[in-house]
């Protein structure tokens, strides 16, 4: 017997507003540096805001390889929180990324930036959200992330 194929269903976008970057320097295995989630929406399946806590937390390797984890919530428009977790990767060519660290402009296209988020909720109509994995196709722009999440099925 084979496997089950993959496929994916778009869902919806996050996008997350993001402060000022901090910096707490070289650890010993990269450059740690957390960014702080300060807002944004929920667009297409599921709608709402993004909530103004929670943050990135990144370390870009020495080749610039950039491992990220960021812990925030959105809410619903019809008033349901859902608590995230968001790993993930980010990487291109070594000029794009260090552009992209001083906030100028990059192509998205040029830049592998993919997650896998994980949502959490105790609220009845979403909890599908935790009965599947997701998968994200991420942007990178001076003020914001822009994650378009994707349904494995």
């Amino acid at each position: 017997m084979t496997t089950p194929t993959l496929a994916t269903n778009y869902v919806f976008t996050i996008t997350a507003k993001i402060g000022d970057v901090i910096t707490a320097g070289e650890t010993g295995i990269g450059v740690r540096r957390i960014i702080p989630i300060i807002g944004g929406e929920v667009t297409g399946a599921i709608t709402g805001k993004v909530l103004p806590y929670g943050a990135d937390f990144q370390t870009i390797r020495p080749n610039e390889l950039i491992d990220l984890e960021a812990k925030y919530a959105f809410e619903t428009d019809d008033g349901a929180t859902i608590y995230v977790e968001n790993k993930g990767i980010r990487f291109g060519p070594i000029e794009l990324l260090q552009k992209l660290k001083r906030g100028e402009p990059v192509d998205p296209k040029l830049i592998y930036f993919r997650t896998v988020p994980k949502f959490e909720t105790g609220h009845e109509k979403y909890r599908w959200l935790m009965e599947y994995i997701f998968i994200g196709s991420a942007a990178r722009h001076a003020d914001r992330v822009v994650i378009d999440v994707h349904q494995v099925v």
